[in-house]
Parts: C-alpha cells; sequence; structure tokens
C-alpha cells in the first residue's frame, strides 16, 4: 500500500448575475413583487466588480484569507489581480453560458444568434480553448426567443434583464426534467468540467492518466424514477476528455467533498486506481439565497457566482501534501448534533486517535462562509463561530489558555471567503490554499472540517460530516 498525496488543485468562479434570478430563493420571491425584482436587478454587480472582490481572489488562491483586509469588501480598491489568479480563475457569465453550451449533450440550450460568434471567438481565445467544444456551441446558435417562447422553456439573460439563450425542457411531465431543473444540472456540470480542466492544464496532467472521477457536487441528477440517481461524475470525465476514467458521485448535503477525498485517498492507498480526482461545480439553486438581506442593508447581491474545486489524488510522489488515512474524523449517531459535539467528534476525536494535540495543527478549514454574505440575513459569522468552537474545546483539553482563545482563532482559523456553496465553503475551497502552504513548509498539518445538516431532507434530524488532516509531505515518495 502506498499512501495518497494532494498532487494538484484548481479552483474556479462562473460570474452569473444572469443567473442569479433562478437561484432557488429568488425565483420564488421576484415573480410575487415587481418591485422588489427590479431592486433585485438593479443590484447586480458588473464582472469587473466581481474580479475586483477581495474573498474572490481569496477563493481563487492569488491570496491567502488570512491576508484579507479589513471589512467590509464590498466597494475597496482592486488590488491588481485579474480574472485568470492563484488557481484558477473567475470567468464571466457570456463565456459560461457558451461553456455550458458545449458540455450540452441533448441541445437543451439555445443561445442568442448575434451574441454566438462572439462567445465563440472569446472561447477560441481562452487558454483553454483547445479543450472546449466550439463546434456544439456554433450549433447552439439560433433563434434564442424562439426556443424561450417554448412551453416549459426557461430564457437565459446576461447581467440585468438582455436575452442573451434559452434552455428547453427534457420531457413534458417529469419533474425532474423541467428546463429549471435541466439548467442546475447543466451550470454543475459546466462549473466542475471548467474546474477539471484547469486542474489539468495548470499541472500539465495528461487526461488519459485520470482512472476514477467523484463528484462531491450538490447536485441532484436523474429523472422521475431516480431523481437523484447521479454520476455527474462521469460526464464530467466525458467532458473533460478523461477517456479512460470512470467515475461515480457522493452524496452527502454539504459535507460530500471531504467523504469524497477520504474515499478518493483510500482507492489509491489500497492499489484500486493510480490517479483520482475529486471534483465539484456549483449550485445554482444557492445563487441569490440570502439576497433579500443584502437589498435590505443596500448592498449588491453578492450570491451571483458559481464556485468550481477539482483535486488530483495519486501516490506519494515524495513531495506533495499526505492524506492522513488514519487521522479521519466521523460523526457517530450518538454523537449528538450541538455544534460542540459536532466538533468534538470530527476534530478532537481524531487528533486524540493519532497522539496530537490541537496545537498540532496549523490550519483548520471548516465552514468557510464569507460573513459579509450571511451576516445582513441575520445568519451571523458561521466561520469565526466554529473557531470560538474549536479554541473553547483546545481549553477544556489543556492545549490551551483561555487568555489564547483570539491568538487561535486569529492564528489557526481564517475569516470565511468562499461563496454560499455550501459544499464548496465545507473546507474544499481551502485545498489551493492548505497545498500551497504544506509544500513551501509554511505549515505541518492542516485538518479540512466538513458538516452537513441531514435534516434538510426530511429524512432524519441527524448532523454529519467527516474530518482529514493533510501532513507535510518530508520523505521519499513510496
Amino acid at each position: 500500500m502506498t499512501g495518497p498525496v494532494i498532487s494538484g488543485t484548481s479552483a474556479v468562479l462562473a460570474h452569473v448575475p444572469g443567473l442569479a434570478r433562478h437561484g432557488s430563493k429568488p425565483s420564488r420571491e421576484l415573480p410575487r413583487d415587481p418591485e422588489l425584482q427590479e431592486r433585485f436587478l438593479g443590484s447586480l454587480r458588473t464582472f469587473e466588480q466581481a474580479v475586483a472582490y477581495a474573498p474572490h481572489q481569496a477563493f481563487l488562491g492569488a491570496r491567502h484569507p488570512r491576508d484579507l483586509p479589513e471589512r467590509p469588501w464590498i466597494g475597496a480598491a482592486p488590488d491588481g489581480e485579474g480574472r485568470f489568479a492563484g488557481a484558477g480563475e473567475l470567468m464571466p457569465e457570456d463565456e459560461f453560458l457558451g461553456l455550458m453550451a458545449a458540455v450540452d449533450d441533448f441541445d437543451l440550450i439555445k443561445l442568442g444568434g448575434g451574441d454566438t460568434d462572439a462567445v465563440i471567438d472569446k472561447l477560441a481565445g481562452h487558454p483553454l480553448g483547445e479543450r472546449i467544444d466550439l463546434e456544439r456551441v456554433a450549433d447552439a446558435g439560433g433563434d434564442a426567443e424562439a426556443v424561450a417562447a417554448e412551453p416549459g422553456a426557461l430564457p437565459l439573460h446576461v447581467g440585468g434583464d438582455r436575452l442573451a439563450g434559452a434552455i428547453r425542457r427534457a420531457d413534458e411531465f417529469d419533474e425532474a426534467l423541467t428546463a429549471r431543473v435541466l439548467l442546475e444540472n447543466l451550470a454543475g456540470k459546466a462549473s466542475g468540467v471548467l474546474a477539471l480542466l484547469r486542474l489539468l492544464a495548470d499541472h500539465e496532467i495528461e487526461a488519459d492518466s485520470i482512472d476514477y472521477v467523484i463528484g462531491a457536487g450538490e447536485e441532484a441528477i436523474g429523472d422521475r424514477y431516480q431523481r437523484g440517481g447521479g454520476n455527474l461524475a462521469k460526464a464530467v470525465a466525458a467532458a473533460g476528455g478523461l477517456s479512460e476514467a470512470s467515475g461515480m458521485d457522493v452524496k452527502n448535503f454539504c459535507a460530500a467533498p471531504v467523504p469524497a477525498l477520504v474515499v478518493a485517498g483510500s482507492l489509491v492507498a489500497s492499489g484500486v486506481f493510480r490517479r483520482v480526482v475529486v471534483v465539484a461545480g456549483g449550485s445554482l439553486p444557492k445563487l441569490g439565497m440570502k439576497f433579500q438581506g443584502h437589498l435590505k442593508h443596500d448592498m449588491p447581491v453578492l450570491e451571483d457566482v458559481l464556485g468550481g474545486s477539482a483535486v488530483l489524488v495519486e501516490a506519494d510522489d515524495g513531495v506533495s501534501p499526505r492524506v492522513r488515512l488514519d487521522s479521519v474524523g466521523r460523526h457517530p449517531v450518538a454523537a449528538g448534533s450541538s455544534n460542540p459535539k459536532v466538533m468534538e467528534a470530527l476534530a478532537i476525536a481524531p487528533l486524540d486517535r493519532i497522539g496530537l494535540g490541537m496545537l498540532d495543527v496549523d490550519d483548520y478549514a471548516t465552514e468557510l462562509h464569507n460573513p459579509e454574505i450571511t451576516e445582513p440575513q441575520g445568519s451571523g459569522n458561521v466561520p469565526e463561530r466554529n473557531y470560538k468552537t474549536l479554541a473553547a474545546l483546545a481549553v477544556r483539553r489543556g492545549d490551551l489558555a483561555r487568555g489564547e482563545i483570539g491568538e487561535f482563532v486569529e492564528g489557526r482559523g481564517m475569516p470565511g471567503f468562499a461563496p454560499t456553496q455550501g459544499h464548496i465553503a465545507s473546507a474544499l475551497c481551502y485545498l489551493p490554499h492548505a497545498r500551497a502552504r504544506l509544500v513551501s513548509g509554511e505549515a505541518r498539518r492542516v485538518q479540512l472540517i466538513a458538516k452537513g445538516s441531514l435534516f434538510l431532507g426530511r429524512m432524519s434530524e441527524q448532523s454529519d460530516g467527516m474530518s482529514v488532516i493533510l501532513e507535510r509531505n518530508d520523505g521519499v515518495g513510496g
């Protein structure tokens, strides 16, 4: 058996203000109030504003979240970083609509004829242009207004209210194949493909060298008979040119990425597969989820981006951070669902098991939601709350003096910087930073902690979660 390592990461954002109205909350609230819809559309950000937003640059890996300036981040002067930064990029909406058309296998999306040539030119000039199916984008060009007028179709806009395309339904009666659900599916697929292609290109990885892909997103792909049937992972693999790969999806609400990473590491450690990619695209239903709080405080609608991430797990290369499979923390049924109990099971129990103290971990990454998004709607500062809980547990354990709580939170925690794409925020967004710090020697250990709320499905009152430690590689690859 050979220990698994993380040898590559990517992080991408797609700025999609025109799709924000199709998020679950806006799609329910805006049609009932024309004035609210007008305010919503008038509060959408430009692409330039999205690129300049400091938490987005932290998400892409251009700066560490602990190096973010003091809040407010809205309206702060740009720091010179562009759309291509760190571990990925922030893609503008017209290109992303083109990318969705490129990964659409069933002629669902039609782009506005006048926009198609311009989009093709932009994608052709993109660093990933040779990997994108531009012929399919061209085939999607046509009369978007006619498609938008079809029964059950959904118009697609760029920015405020300009029609740029439309998506048709795939079945007249199947609620899982409505245009709205298919839009969610394609948005998740396209953002996952973008993350995968960036991983391959930026780390010079041969597509045919990947054996398996594990999807860790939140979308529920399926039809009327199995609405969450899944395997977007293999669809992403095919669109990304991974001809030798197969795949599967892991579902666990927001917590899925860490279990997916543990499964990937286990497959590599056991010798079943040599190279496994964990990939997650964005969650369109969560766009605009807290827009009412933003409008109430005269803020722009900040939930206008889809996140994506991809991670390569393979056998020890002697350099890349190791995934310590002996450090996996889990949340058993008996643990209870209070935040201290959850954190005790996920953070403390695995440290006890491998004989480490809490100060032996340099960075704790857990639920890194951007508080500038969550606080205006009353959801509070989720990362800060979690770090204070961890610090209190460290005091109780004897690893920390009570007067050192602030230092612990500031030095081993970090400000939240991820959009409210729950699975992306649950530690996955920190992987580019974790890998960089562990490879450079700035950090010795990083603990990734993901939590999920199973009660959202009305099948259980339970919470869930999983954690794992990444460790600096001091040895020679096995």
